[in-house]
């Protein structure tokens, strides 16, 4: 179908330049200027930390909702293509998560590309998800039950945390949401490439110009903690929730990436978004289609939470 008219209206007064034009600084500038603002939710406490890492202290956000704890824990990897938008950026998603799921949401700024290229990014994904774990009662909420999330390239970044915790000792997680994940090195341009490869947000030439940046060489891609949708198997990862933009350029990796959890036992929620471009969560709270998703997603994550099949 048709893109929704409040977001061909958006994409059309859009006066962005391509980000290969404008170099890595310029191109944090002009993600960042885009970024919705803060919404009108009540919480208990938002608090910024640091959490030890890898290559150093990684900051993160700490967002607490209101009510009795000990609440449920939601890891949250914001979206940029591994080399755009921080903490601050993605404050609107965040505080309407832990308000709507009541979830304590812990979000992640990762290291980003060019400075550190994959597996930094990983690296520190899966290190902040064992601090969370292992600190959980600091902060009123309970390390048992954890869940990850993320948009875009932050989806990749949950759905490989997912897999590494499975394969490499824990932390034990009750699911994942993917928001229009990354999940594949597009080796050969799938069709949502070449379909939505101009006029719906993300470009096909700035996706591919984000690959450039985050891998050291081509040959990184085939690594599955880059492309998690290469990974042999999904056997035995968390129940996850996986939303796709129908007009986006990760449409088909999204896609398929649903298809292999499903197709591998895993309780999945795979819902293709009619109408939606990329980052289609910035319209929450202005288009309807956008907070029933949000909905689905807070109720998913409170059965998940609680035990639940996904």
């Amino acid at each position: 179908m048709p893109l929704h008219p409040v977001i061909e209206s958006a994409l059309r007064a859009s006066t962005v330049r391509p980000y290969r034009e404008l170099g890595v600084a310029l191109a944090r500038v002009q993600a960042k200027s885009g970024a919705p603002g803060k919404p009108d939710v009540a919480l208990a406490a938002v608090r910024d930390v640091l959490i030890p890492g890898p290559g150093g202290d990684i900051p993160a956000r700490v967002y607490t909702p209101q009510g009795q704890g000990p609440h449920p824990v939601l890891m949250f990897f914001h979206g940029g293509g591994f080399v755009v938008l921080d903490l601050d950026s993605h404050d609107y998603i965040c505080m309407r998560l832990a308000a709507g799921a009541s979830c304590v949401v812990v979000s992640v700024d990762y290291r980003l590309a060019p400075e550190h290229q994959f597996p930094a990014g990983p690296d520190d994904c899966l290190a902040a998800t064992r601090w969370a774990a292992a600190h959980a009662t600091a902060f009123g909420a309970d390390g048992t039950r954890m869940a990850v999330s993320g948009l875009s390239a932050g989806a990749t970044m949950a759905a490989v945390t997912a897999l590494r915790a499975r394969d490499e000792g824990g932390p034990a997680l009750r699911g994942q949401v993917l928001f229009y994940p990354v999940t594949d090195y597009p080796s050969a341009l799938p069709a949502s490439y070449q379909t939505y490869a101009e006029g719906y947000g993300l470009t096909q030439d700035n996706m591919l110009w984000f690959w450039e940046q985050y891998l050291p060489s081509p040959a990184a891609a085939a690594d599955p903690h880059a492309s998690p949708l290469r990974a042999a198997s999904m056997a035995g990862l968390p129940p996850a929730c996986v939303f796709v933009a129908e007009c986006d350029v990760l449409h088909d990796e999204g896609m398929a990436y649903g298809q292999r959890l499903l197709q591998a036992g895993v309780a999945t929620h795979l819902q293709a978004c009619p109408g939606t471009a990329h980052s289609f969560l910035k319209y929450a709270g202005v288009l309807p289609e956008v907070d029933a998703v949000l909905a689905k997603t807070y109720g998913w994550l409170r059965g998940v939470m609680a035990g639940a099949a996904g």
